[in-house]
């Protein structure tokens, strides 16, 4: 495993890293397959594990939290989130000063942990003041709750605003953003958000690398069953149609042509990028965490980059 700064902060995360997005907490993942899969992510060399208080309503935390609390604190870096409604409050929700603040607490506890290492602000709140909501991040890793903080899904400019406010104030700055970005769903990282974030020294840490799973080429003939787009319409929705089949089916001569997998080429082609500190991957077989830590190993030449490139962009297609 290969490991990179997170941003310009001193914390190193490794260059693969796991979610507890859709497999963790919402049983759609077997406990003993669970632990297998976090078991066989560490003796990889992963040490960085990325959940929030939403998914499975603060089970997957409680979940991830029971089997990594066999290994060494200091070893381990673990992310949640905060923002999205936690019951039908109207308080237990967004990016508030009192939201936070109890959301930690809560967090925490489900993980069986005194602190997280990254605490994210899982979208913006248009209702609460961004000075609000980094005040009280700065209060937090004051407190030792949180060493570092960083956003989700932040707008280029609300990024910016953050950090200005922090440098202003002397508070403790934003150090990553979490973006959805892949082959698949790039414009407005590589326009927006990467110019935003690496002049400040904000690391990149993306969400689906592999697009819900189209760039694996388990959809180059259809949709099989028992497969996420077979459950989940949406994302098919989102990513399967005949131009992204297109781009993937050419995709496989140059993994093939590496000796790699289109999994660990996207992964790659993600890590390709300096300011990419991880890339937040699922799996539900430990099977695939063994195919996808193989991406931190990968290095994509000028060449290879923009034979990429020509198919990504329809020249090749």
């Amino acid at each position: 495993m290969r490991y990179r700064r997170l941003g310009d902060a001193g914390l190193k995360v490794s260059a693969v890293s796991i979610g507890g997005w859709i497999n963790f907490g919402e049983g759609k993942v077997a406990e003993e397959t669970a632990r297998t899969v976090i078991e066989k992510a560490y003796d990889y060399g992963i040490n960085f594990f990325d959940l929030a208080d939403i998914y499975g309503q603060g089970e997957a935390e409680k979940q991830m939290g029971a089997i990594l609390k066999q290994y060494s604190r200091h070893k381990l870096v673990i992310s949640t989130k905060v923002f999205w409604p936690m019951s039908d409050d109207v308080n237990d929700r967004g990016l508030s000063r009192k939201h936070i603040m109890e959301s930690i607490e809560k967090s925490l506890q489900r993980l069986q942990t005194d602190y997280v290492d990254i605490y994210f602000c899982h979208r913006p709140d248009p209702e609460t003041p961004i000075r609000e909501t980094a005040q009280t991040m700065h209060d937090l890793i004051e407190q030792g709750k949180v060493l570092y903080w960083g956003t989700s899904e932040w707008e280029a400019w609300q990024i910016a605003e953050a950090y200005e406010v922090c440098h202003r104030y002397g508070w403790h700055l934003p150090k990553t953003e979490q973006p959805q970005y892949s082959m698949l769903w790039r414009e407005k990282v590589e326009k927006q958000i990467l110019p935003a974030a690496a002049p400040r020294g904000i690391g990149i840490v993306p969400w689906s690398p592999l697009a819900m799973g189209m760039l694996t080429g388990k959809y180059d003939e259809g949709v099989p069953e028992d497969t996420r787009f077979s459950r989940e319409p949406w994302a098919k929705d989102r990513y399967l149609n005949e131009a992204n089949a297109a781009k993937v089916r050419s995709l496989k001569p140059i993994a093939d042509e590496l000796g790699i997998t289109r999994a660990q080429l996207a992964l790659a082609w993600c890590l390709r990028h300096p300011n990419v500190s991880s890339v937040i991957t699922g799996a539900t077989r430990p099977e695939q965490v063994e195919d996808n830590v193989k991406a931190a190993e990968v290095d994509l030449n000028e060449a290879m980059i923009a034979r990429i490139e020509a198919i990504l962009t329809g020249a090749n297609v």
